[in-house]
């Protein structure tokens, strides 16, 4: 059954997760200007927020910028530690889906005390308290009704990428078409219905995968839409202690795994562990596979989409109403 069944597009969270092909596909490029002129100034960069405007957006950046060989130094924190920062000579981008998040306003304000200039932010939501303190870009999508954030994730991820493709210079925008219409299929894919029911049964939940904000973010998520206890898991740390607590009941998720490293995860996870491991991957792999499109500047969008949608199977699955968590919140800590 696909994301496009009416069982699934009851779900706020579901119409907002389809929305993203459009954003991507009709996203403009060129209006970080601003920040990619303060960064050719200030020769760095710093990305702030908290959760899931900082995790993919920030990191698939920084990813993506090592990936190309570039120099600019470039970091991330959230908002209370980078409080600890000097920041005097950084060109500072936070993003907020609501424009109200308490940590993040906190750092813009002592910056701002120390007359510091090179203030940008990044919002869904005009008229907010971060539009007032930083020269702010407003995303196209609109406010998202679910409390798991998704269509926003994806464009503020682009906002970065767009700063990207100034400073370095890529393709990326030539390929949005073609990537609008291959995320539209990523969401429209079917599961085998055995993957949904083991996820729907594990106890915990583990991502594993580079440290570029993709199975971060899903582990996140994972919380939100399955309520499910997860762990993201960087790099090859899944199989650098952890089996130790892992039991045959869990699931691990292997985000474009290593392929020099997948006998040894069959070895100890599969084998040793006797758990279940899925793989989402653009090319064949030792596991149960989630199989993604490839596309250069777009590969991490596919790998969170695909994420997305098993997550919503699973969760649905589990006769949960994802729509609606009991205690998590859409802002989590909202300034007064």
């Amino acid at each position: 059954m696909s994301l496009q069944d009416n069982k699934y597009k009851n779900f706020a969270l579901v119409r907002e997760m389809l929305r993203a092909p459009e954003i991507i596909s009709g996203f403009n490029f060129q209006q970080t200007g601003n920040i990619a002129a303060s960064v050719k100034k200030t020769n760095r960069l710093f990305l702030t927020g908290e959760g899931s405007s900082r995790i993919f957006p920030a990191k698939r950046f920084i990813y993506s910028m090592l990936r190309h060989g570039s120099t600019l130094p470039v970091a991330t924190a959230g908002g209370r530690q980078s409080l600890e920062y000097d920041l005097s000579k950084w060109t500072v981008a936070g993003a907020s889906n609501s424009g109200q998040t308490k940590e993040l306003i906190a750092l813009l304000q002592k910056l701002k005390d120390e007359k510091h200039t090179e203030l940008f932010g990044v919002t869904a939501n005009a008229g907010t308290r971060l539009t007032e303190m930083a020269d702010s870009l407003v995303l196209s999508c609109g406010k998202e009704d679910a409390v798991a954030a998704t269509m926003s994730v994806v464009e503020q991820a682009l906002m970065y990428q767009s700063v990207e493709v100034a400073l370095r210079g890529c393709s990326c925008p030539e390929r949005k078409n073609e990537a609008g219409k291959l995320a539209a299929e990523v969401l429209a894919a079917e599961y085998d219905t055995t993957l949904v029911e083991k996820l729907s049964a594990a106890p915990v939940i583990y991502l594993a995968g580079r440290n570029n904000g993709v199975a971060e973010e899903l582990a996140l998520k994972t919380n939100e839409i399955t309520r499910k206890r997860s762990q993201y898991l960087e790099g090859t740390l899944v199989v650098h202690g952890i089996e130790e607590v892992m039991n045959p009941e869990d699931v691990v998720i292997l985000i474009e795994p290593f392929e020099q490293d997948a006998e040894f995860y069959r070895k100890n996870l599969v084998d040793g562990v006797g758990m279940t491991v899925i793989a989402v991957s653009s090319k064949p792999t030792l596991f149960p596979t989630i199989t993604i499109p490839k596309l250069a500047c777009y590969d991490e969008y596919f790998q969170l989409l695909a994420g997305w949608n098993i997550l919503v199977q699973t969760g649905v699955a589990c006769g949960i109403d994802i729509d609606k968590p009991k205690r998590a919140r859409k802002i989590g800590n909202a300034v007064e």
